[in-house]
C-alpha cells in the first residue's frame, strides 16, 4: 500500500510537469524549454557554500519579452514557483533553484538596445555581460562604472538583482546608482515600466530602486536604462606595503578624512597576497601583513598618487611603491581580481562574507577576523573594498570534512555578529539569498521584516517569485 501510494505521488508529478511543460510550449519554441534531468540539474544552484538547492521541473531561456510574460502567466495559472536567473555567479544562494519550479534564465537576452551618448545612457536587456557593456560603451568615449570582480562573467540583470558594486565603488557608487528605469514582468505577467530616460525625475515612488537589489522577489526585469559617464582617463595604481592590519586601515582612514577621491581603495591581507601568489606567481611582497592598492584615474594621477603614498608612509607603510605605467597598473588589479579564486584552492571550498562597515571601524573589523580564525583554526583571507568599508573575509576550508564544514559556518556567522557589533551591515553588495535570511531578520528588526513582506505580497501575492529568499 505505501509502494502504491508513492508511485501513485510519482505519477502526479510526472503528469503536473508534463502538463506545465506542455503549456510552456503553447508560447515558447522548442530549443528554449529545457527538461532533460541531467541539463536542468546544472542550473539548479549559483556559486555559494552551505546553500540548499532544489530540483527545477524545466528550464527556460526566454529571447524576448512577451516570452516571459508567457512564462509567468503559466506560472501564475498554474502556481509553480519561478527562479529567474543570469550567470549564477551570485554567492548567496539568491538564484538556487526550488522544487519543482520554473527556472528562468535570461542569459539569452543579451542585447545592447541603445547606447546614446548625448543622454548618455545604454538601453539593455538583462543577459548583458557587465565588461561586454562596458567595452561597448567605451568605444563611444563613455564608461558604466560598476564593476564586479566576476564581471567578465556576470550579468547586468543579475547586477541589478544583487545590487552589486565593484573596485570602483569608492570613487563611482554601485550599481543602484547607475539604474535610471527598468521594464519589470510581474508575477502575473503584466509589464511594468518604472524610472525615466531623462538626468532628473522625482514622479511618484522610486520603484526602480525597489527592484534594484530585490533578487527576483518582485518581479523579472527584462529591460533596463543605465546611466552613463564619460570616460575618464587610464588610472594609475599605487601598492603600499603595511606591518599590520591597523596600520593599513589607519591610512585608509587617513586618505578619506584628507578629502582625497581615489579610483579605486581595496587592501588584501597577507594570507590573500600568499594565495595569489601560489596561484599565479605574481611575486607580490609575502612579507606584508597587509597591502593597500590605490589607483587615481585623474588628469595627472603620478601626482595624486604621490600625495597619497606620502599619507600611507605618516600610517607606517613600509614601502610604497607607485606604479611605472598603465601596464604595470593592470598587472596589480589583475592581482586583486584573482584574489577570490586564489582563495578557492587553498582548502576547495570557501564561504565568502560580504560585511560592510563604518570606515573608521574598518581597522576592528580585520583584527577580530583574525581572532574569530584563531579561535576556529582555519585559514580566512581578508580582502576589502577597503574605500567603502566592504570587507570578503573569506573562509577557506575542506568541504570533505564534516567537522572543518562545521567549524566554517560558524566563524561566518561570527563574522557577520562582528559586523553589526561594528555597526555595519551583513552585505554590501552580494545580496541575502538564501545564506543570510537569519541575519536580514536581525539586522532590519521584526518591524522591517512585517514591511518587507508586505511590499512582497503585493507584487506576489502567491509568493512565487524567487520563495525562500531573503526572509
Amino acid at each position: 500500500m505505501i509502494m502504491s501510494r508513492i508511485e501513485a505521488r510519482r505519477d502526479e508529478d510526472t503528469a503536473a510537469t508534463g502538463n506545465l511543460v506542455d503549456r510552456l510550449l503553447g508560447g515558447l519554441p522548442a530549443e528554449a524549454v529545457l527538461t532533460d534531468p541531467d541539463v536542468t540539474a546544472s542550473y539548479a544552484n549559483d556559486m555559494a557554500s552551505f546553500c540548499p538547492a532544489g530540483t527545477p521541473a524545466v528550464v527556460v531561456l526566454p529571447r524576448t519579452v512577451e516570452e516571459v510574460q508567457h512564462v509567468m502567466r503559466i506560472a501564475t495559472e498554474l502556481r509553480v514557483p519561478v527562479v529567474p536567473q543570469g550567470a549564477r555567479t551570485g554567492l548567496s544562494g539568491g538564484a538556487n533553484a526550488s522544487d519543482g519550479c520554473i527556472v528562468l534564465s535570461l542569459t539569452k537576452m543579451d542585447r545592447i538596445l541603445e547606447i546614446n551618448p548625448v543622454d548618455r545612457i545604454a538601453v539593455v536587456e538583462p543577459g548583458v555581460i557587465n565588461a561586454t557593456l562596458s567595452r561597448a560603451v567605451g568605444e563611444h568615449g563613455l564608461y558604466y562604472p560598476p564593476d564586479p570582480s566576476s564581471w567578465e562573467m556576470c550579468t547586468i540583470g543579475g547586477n541589478i538583482g544583487t545590487a552589486s558594486g565593484g573596485l570602483c565603488c569608492v570613487k563611482y557608487g554601485v550599481t543602484a546608482e547607475y539604474v535610471l528605469g527598468l521594464e519589470v514582468v510581474l508575477a502575473d505577467g503584466r509589464l511594468m515600466s518604472t524610472g525615466r530616460r531623462t538626468a532628473k525625475g522625482v514622479a511618484g515612488y522610486d520603484l526602480t530602486r525597489l527592484f534594484v537589489g530585490s533578487e527576483g522577489s518582485l518581479g523579472i526585469v527584462v529591460k533596463a536604462i543605465l546611466a552613463l559617464r564619460p570616460q575618464p582617463p587610464q588610472q594609475l595604481v599605487l601598492a603600499a606595503e603595511f606591518a599590520s592590519g591597523a596600520a593599513a586601515c589607519d591610512a585608509v582612514c587617513k586618505i578619506m578624512e584628507g578629502g582625497h577621491v581615489p579610483s579605486l581603495l581595496e587592501l588584501m591581507d597577507r594570507t590573500v597576497v600568499k594565495a595569489v601568489n601560489d596561484l599565479a606567481h605574481m611575486g607580490l611582497p609575502e612579507t606584508t601583513e597587509a597591502l593597500l592598492l590605490a589607483a587615481f584615474d585623474t588628469p595627472d594621477p603620478a601626482a595624486d598618487l604621490a600625495a597619497l603614498g606620502a599619507l600611507c608612509e605618516a600610517a607606517g607603510a613600509t614601502q610604497v611603491v607607485p606604479a611605472d605605467d598603465f601596464a604595470e597598473s593592470e598587472l596589480l588589479l589583475q592581482a586583486r581580481r584573482l584574489s577570490l579564486t586564489a582563495l578557492e584552492a587553498v582548502r576547495g571550498t570557501t564561504m565568502i562574507d560580504d560585511v560592510c562597515v563604518p570606515r573608521s571601524r574598518l581597522g576592528e573589523m580585520l583584527e577580530g577576523t583574525a581572532r574569530i580564525a584563531e579561535k576556529y583554526q582555519l585559514t580566512i583571507g581578508v580582502v576589502a573594498h577597503a574605500g567603502d568599508g566592504n570587507t570578503h573575509p573569506t573562509v577557506c576550508f575542506d568541504a570533505a570534512d564534516p567537522d572543518e564544514s562545521r567549524r566554517a559556518r560558524e566563524s561566518f556567522d561570527e563574522i557577520m555578529a562582528l559586523g553589526l557589533e561594528l555597526g555595519g551591515t551583513i552585505t554590501g553588495e552580494h545580496g541575502v539569498g538564501v545564506l543570510k535570511k537569519e541575519w536580514l531578520a536581525r539586522e532590519i528588526g521584526p518591524v522591517g521584516v512585517e514591511m518587507q513582506r508586505a511590499v512582497k505580497q503585493v507584487f506576489d501575492p502567491l509568493g512565487i517569485l524567487n520563495p525562500g529568499k531573503l526572509f
